[in-house]
């Protein structure tokens, strides 16, 4: 607690005051333009990442940035994706991995999880992950599987009826991104090139790139 209580009070003593009118209007309603779902890792911080101001984007996140398909899963996921969709109009959909990630370590060293029951359970979502990458490679290379698990979890997402029902009327965009502590940059997955690049290789033509980059 000692560790941030004086973040809390510089934010309202400081930060808070200098965006009073932003979050005056926020108290009254939000509206994100898109939905990142992410993993809990501590190293890793949507807004920071994407400079984003609070209200512009909903947040979905959980260990290896899993969604389990519908139905399947007695967590809080499919709530959060109905209400980000139908109750808040969001349109854009971002499925954010991380390099290192310890849940996709886990699963590609079939660590010994009897210890965190709950964490071993969860990982059987990312199952397919580690099959397709089976399937595909000769070795389980951590980034590989990274990079997949952002690709498997938007198989999974589209059995949601609410992101189905908005693609299929082309409302609803899905994008995989894969974000490097390391070197602080971010790849997207192009779907023809059929890899992920770095963002810093992709011009800021929003209305080509949606089209581009959706999965």
């Amino acid at each position: 607690m000692n560790n941030l209580l004086p973040g809390l009070r510089k934010f309202s003593e400081r930060i808070f005051p200098q965006q009073k009118t932003l979050f005056e209007s926020l108290s009254q309603s939000q509206k994100p333009h898109t939905l990142i779902i992410t993993c809990s890792d501590s190293r890793i911080d949507p807004n920071l990442l994407t400079q984003s101001q609070p209200g512009e984007i909903f947040v979905i996140r959980n260990a290896g940035n899993i969604i389990p398909p519908y139905g399947s899963s007695r967590g809080g996921e499919e709530a959060a994706i109905e209400f980000a969709l139908d109750g808040l109009g969001i349109t854009n959909i971002v499925i954010c991995g991380h390099s290192h990630c310890g849940a996709m370590r886990a699963l590609v060293h079939e660590h010994d999880l009897d210890h965190l029951p709950s964490v071993k359970s969860w990982l059987g979502h990312a199952e397919a992950t580690k099959r397709r990458v089976a399937a595909l490679h000769t070795d389980l290379d951590l980034d590989r599987v990274i990079e997949e698990n952002v690709l498997v979890q938007s198989d999974n997402l589209r059995t949601h009826p609410c992101v189905s029902a908005g693609m299929r009327a082309g409302k609803i965009h899905i994008f995989g991104w894969v974000y490097h502590f390391e070197t602080g940059s971010t790849a997207l997955y192009d779907p023809q090139m059929r890899r992920f690049l770095p963002s810093i290789e992709v011009q800021e033509d929003a209305e080509n790139n949606v089209a581009r980059f959706s999965i």
